[in-house]
Parts: C-alpha cells; sequence; structure tokens
C-alpha cells in the first residue's frame, strides 16, 4: 500500500509534503517515544517509553498495574509522538490510533526479537500467549494502527498528514 501525505499550507512554509518514507523511518530509528493515553475520569496521562515501529504500527508494553495499562481499560485511543526537541532541524512524528491487545506466541516472540534487535539485552523478553515475560513482572502488548500520522518537519518547516 502506498501512503501519501498531504501538506497542509495553513501551517507550513514548505513547499513539499515530507514522504511517507522518512515518517517512517524516523518512528522505526526513535529510541524514545512518549505515550498519551486518558484516565477514566477524562484527564490526559503522558509517559516515556521505548516501542518499536513495525508494519506500519506501533508496539509497546506496559505492566497491568501501571496507569497506562489501567487507561486502556477504559479507553483504547491514544497518541504516540516522538522527534528531535530542536525548532531548526529533525522531524517530529505524531501517531493518533487506537491501541489493542496483541497475544498469540508466534506474534509475541516476532516483537520480542524486534525489542531484542533494537535495544539489546535490556529489553530481552521470554513470552507466552498473552504477555511478554510471563515467569517475571508480566508485560502487557499492545499495537497502535494509527488513523492519522502528523509528520512536523524543521527547516523549512512544514506540517504533513497522513490518513487512513
Amino acid at each position: 500500500m502506498t501512503i501519501i501525505g498531504k501538506l497542509d499550507q495553513r501551517f507550513s512554509e514548505a513547499t513539499e509534503a515530507t514522504s511517507w518514507q522518512a515518517t517512517a523511518a524516523s518512528l522505526e530509528a526513535a529510541g524514545l517515544y512518549w505515550l498519551t493515553t486518558v484516565r477514566g475520569d477524562g484527564r490526559p496521562h503522558v509517559t516515556p517509553l521505548v516501542g518499536v515501529w513495525v508494519d506500519d504500527a506501533f508496539v509497546f508494553c506496559t505492566g497491568p498495574t501501571e496507569q497506562k495499562a489501567r487507561n486502556l481499560e477504559a479507553g483504547t485511543a491514544v497518541v504516540v509522538t516522538t522527534g528531535t526537541n530542536t525548532w531548526n532541524a529533525g522531524l517530529d512524528v505524531v501517531v493518533e490510533g487506537t491501541a489493542a491487545r496483541v497475544t498469540g506466541r508466534e506474534r509475541l516472540t516476532t516483537l520480542a526479537d524486534t525489542y531484542r534487535s533494537k535495544y539489546g539485552d535490556d529489553w530481552d523478553f521470554d513470552c507466552d500467549d498473552e504477555v511478554f515475560d510471563p515467569q517475571g513482572e508480566a508485560a502487557i502488548v499492545y499495537e497502535v494502527k494509527p488513523a492519522k500520522v502528523l509528520a512536523f518537519a524543521k527547516s523549512p518547516h512544514g506540517q504533513t498528514v497522513f490518513r487512513w
């Protein structure tokens, strides 16, 4: 599937949209992401976390008692952001979507291998059919398929919108 973005002229001095290839590469290469979930009472919750970009989706894990896991029980709408924290260089990316639980030993093993490849032994998971690290602290795995992605280019500044 070819994904084509549209440059939003209202917020851009750039004359060309950022490519999906550049946007996906930024999502794949990021070492840290920020996940926004919504608490049951409607207040936002933002937390930094590691994750992987696989098959045009963001994958992360969390312990079942962590705030983000409790929030996802109340509602699955999320925002994932990553970027460079600079004004005139780099690319910031915002992924809006819905988090869905990932299960199944084969899929979880593949994702655990992807984490290990990206982060090394710091993120080395065994799996069962339900979670990463079943004999330890058990981490629930979620996948965020995007509904919309915003790419914020810098120098020149440009906002590209990708929709699914």
